[in-house]
């Protein structure tokens, strides 16, 4: 083989590098992180503190499981009041990769089309995504109130040794209104 040949040919292995590179880069779900070390069943238990100091017990849960087109959020409270009453409520909220590093949308209702969409902030429904930075997913969560004030509530799930580290914290019109800090055990 000659010089000329081995050029020519170094040449269209490089071609064909390039085009194996973004044949791979489009066929990936965008510039996601992995959702994989997250997915898994987790329990626990904290102390709800609200802002003018009181705390209020609770159990909680949370699933997080890949999907086809990115990951769903499933979670429960439990929430034991001091009259004996107890509140549940559960969550579910599936997310899909956005156009942007690492910031996942929400597919909340069905459009009149049957995509996946957010629901309506203005309506009074929950502004809802999601990002990976690092080792936490956090989710957020807007609500508009029919006076045009907001709350924003704010899950971070850290990664850590046998679980996740929760914090989650509630803000109203830029004020803390409440927040916890518990460790979920992977079950």
């Amino acid at each position: 083989m000659n010089r000329s040949d081995r050029t020519s040919s170094f040449a269209q292995m490089a071609r064909w590098l390039s085009v194996l590179a973004i044949g791979l880069l489009l066929a990936s779900p965008g510039w996601a992180q992995d959702i994989g070390p997250f997915v898994g069943d987790y329990v626990g238990s904290a102390d709800v503190v609200d802002a003018d100091g009181s705390s209020t017990p609770r159990d909680m849960s949370v699933s997080i499981a890949e999907t086809g087109e990115g990951f769903v959020v499933k979670w429960k409270t439990t929430t034991y009041k001091a009259d004996g009453r107890v509140k549940e409520q559960s969550f579910s909220v599936e997310f899909r990769p956005s156009d942007r590093n690492n910031i996942y949308s929400a597919a909340m209702k069905r459009n009149v089309f049957g995509h996946e969409v957010p629901l309506d902030p203005m309506k009074g429904e929950p502004f809802v995504w999601g990002r990976i930075e690092g080792e936490t997913l956090t989710v957020f969560s807007l609500f508009i109130d029919e006076d045009g004030g907001y709350e924003l509530q704010q899950y971070d799930r850290t990664l850590a040794e046998g679980g996740l580290n929760l914090s989650f914290s509630r803000f109203r019109d830029g004020q803390k209104s409440r927040s916890v800090e518990t460790f979920l055990k992977k079950q």
